[in-house]
């Protein structure tokens, strides 16, 4: 049996970000149940009609990469009770149809979505918003169980690295239920 690719997307482009430490987080506990990349994409530049035929590579490269995967699994902050635009921005490129005859690639796929915030909402109200517009571009959503995290800075070591603590167990039975509803959609 072919094993499942899981494409992260990461909605800081920081480095260091929460987000990107939740992600490689989650990493860890799917193990060797998927294969699970972290895309990067500093490189999109601004969704601009002018430059969208033929697309820049940048975009041709993350194409590929969401077209290769099984599922997407986001990871976004909030920043104004809203999701960045720079995923905002990688959302434009995506949902444009590739050509006449090739539709955009995220249709149909599997989504699930995460947050770390040092705030109390913990991303749920850019998740809110989030999925309203991956539902729009017919993404499949699971829209429980949703991973919420607040208050990141009471799970950061003294290196400034987040170590799940309270949450760890949320994100195990989120990456359990994102496995289940993928293999149910195959």
């Amino acid at each position: 049996m072919k094993k499942i690719k899981i494409l992260a997307i990461v909605g800081s482009l920081r480095r260091e970000s929460f987000n990107r430490q939740l992600a490689t987080a989650a990493q860890a506990v799917i193990g060797e149940q998927a294969d699970f990349e972290v895309l990067e994409f500093a490189d999109i530049p601004m969704m601009n009609q002018d430059i969208e035929f033929p697309e820049p590579q940048a975009v041709s490269r993350v194409r590929e990469k969401v077209k290769e995967a099984d599922a997407i699994w986001f990871f976004t902050p909030e920043y104004n009770h809203y999701f960045p635009g720079v995923l905002k921005n990688l959302l434009d490129w995506l949902s444009r149809p590739i050509s006449d005859s090739e539709p955009q690639v995220l249709a149909g796929k599997p989504a699930a979505i995460s947050g770390i915030s040092p705030g109390m909402s913990g991303t749920g109200i850019a998740q809110d918003h989030l999925v309203t517009l991956i539902s729009f571009l017919n993404m499949n959503v699971m829209n429980t169980p949703r991973l919420t995290i607040p208050n990141a800075m009471q799970q950061v070591n003294g290196q400034g690295k987040l170590e799940l603590t309270a949450s760890k167990p949320f994100l195990e039975k989120q990456a359990e239920a994102f496995l289940r509803f993928i293999q149910n959609r195959k």
